[in-house]
């Protein structure tokens, strides 16, 4: 007797907001799909495009307001799949970067449920984009630093504790640091750079719903990076002095020329 069919599990990237940015195999699998699980974040535009025949279920969890929890998440991903039908697991951003890919990938193993990861572009590469920033300008940049400021714990004492951040090493002049979920605690965050050596004065951008119709941004320096409004959330902290555009001198100039003309000379 032949096993009945197995559905699949496809953890998609929803991009940062703007549906044109949707990787072709997520905008065809959002098509074809007869069940979306969302994040909160993903906007209707995204969702617009899904197949009629979709049933579309908000998974969301924000601001600690949970409508399911990722246990429920994950069983129902896994009776579905069980059922015979494909899951589209729809993340916003990158499914990869700050989310919770890792427990539902170890649900899934566990069920022995196949899966796929459809890649997504993440936030904060879309937010320079967005600002025509480059985040490693050969300049003035040459690593770039991505973290969070947002920690999952049991209780709000470990949250405190596992919101410190160990800085030191990660500062130096040359790094552009990419902060998702920067929130209400900016401040210690600013605090936290200062006493391991950032510059007061490094250039930093805070950005809101990239590439929306909603973006905002708000140009500053590291040592202000706490005054002023608070931007909307899903926001990502930028700061670096890759941040600031400028023209090279005439002397930067010559010398891309003879690299170029060098690296010509190379290829023949």
């Amino acid at each position: 007797m032949p096993k009945p069919k197995q559905g699949k599990v496809f953890l998609v990237g929803a991009g940062p907001g703007d549906p044109e940015l949707l990787t072709l195999k997520a905008h065809r699998l959002l098509r074809e799909a007869h069940l979306i699980l969302h994040d909160d974040l993903v906007p209707a535009e995204v969702l617009a495009l899904a197949g009629p025949d979709a049933k579309l279920v908000n998974v969301g969890k924000r601001c600690g307001a949970k409508r399911i929890t990722q246990g429920e998440i994950n069983a129902q991903m896994i009776d579905v799949a069980h059922k015979g039908t494909d899951v589209v697991r729809l993340k916003s951003g990158d499914p990869a970067i700050f989310g919770r890919l890792g427990e539902e990938l170890d649900a899934l193993e566990d069920a022995h449920v196949a899966f796929e990861i459809v890649p997504g572009i993440t936030a904060g590469i879309a937010a320079a984009a967005a600002l025509g920033m480059s985040l490693t300008d050969r300049r003035s940049a040459s690593r770039l630093l991505i973290a969070s400021a947002h920690h999952a714990s049991e209780n709000a004492q470990d949250a405190t504790a596992l919101s410190k951040q160990d800085w030191s090493g990660l500062t130096r002049g040359d790094t552009t640091l990419m902060i998702y979920m920067p929130g209400h605690g900016v401040a210690s965050l600013r605090d936290e750079l200062l006493a391991a050596g950032l510059a007061a004065e490094t250039p930093a951008i805070i950005v809101s719903r990239a590439t929306t119709r909603r973006q905002r941004h708000r140009q500053t320096t590291l040592a202000q990076i706490a005054a002023g409004t608070q931007l909307e959330s899903p926001s990502v902290l930028l700061i670096g002095r890759a941040l600031v555009r400028r023209r090279p001198s005439r002397s930067e100039e010559i010398s891309l020329l003879i690299e170029q003309a060098e690296s010509a000379l190379a290829g023949k």
